[in-house]
């Protein structure tokens, strides 16, 4: 079992930078690929970036790729989610999530999930 908690959202402008953490409870999460999803009132669950577990490989989704980062420190257990460059339409709530694949791009594929954070920014 892993408990997965968010942190670092928050009202931003456009243009402005934040950086979500995700902590995992256990010993184990090395052992898990991390990615963060998102999801507005309405829509699926988007699929935002993903990194593999001992983080060698990362995907991004295209609409964040060269202004989001995926990182991880399995020391810590935890992975971060760097936003630069926001946009309006980022505004949503960011989940992160852990699958015990190497690292996976759909919901379907993760088995763990946070509470999410909100993210809102204003242009």
């Amino acid at each position: 079992q892993v408990q997965l908690v968010e942190s670092g959202g928050g009202p931003v402008q456009a243009g402005d930078s934040l950086r979500l953490s995700c902590a995992a409870s256990g010993r184990t999460f090395s052992s898990y690929g991390m990615g963060w999803f998102r999801q507005a009132p309405g829509k699926e669950r988007e699929f935002v970036a993903a990194i593999s577990r001992n983080g060698g490989s990362t995907y991004y989704a295209d609409s964040v790729r060269g202004r989001f980062t995926i990182s991880r420190d399995n020391a810590k257990n935890t992975v971060y989610l760097q936003m630069n460059s926001l946009k309006p339409e980022d505004t949503t709530v960011y989940y992160c999530a852990a699958t015990r694949m190497i690292v996976a791009g759909s919901p379907r594929e993760y088995d763990y999930w946070g509470q999410g954070t909100q993210v809102t920014v204003s242009s």
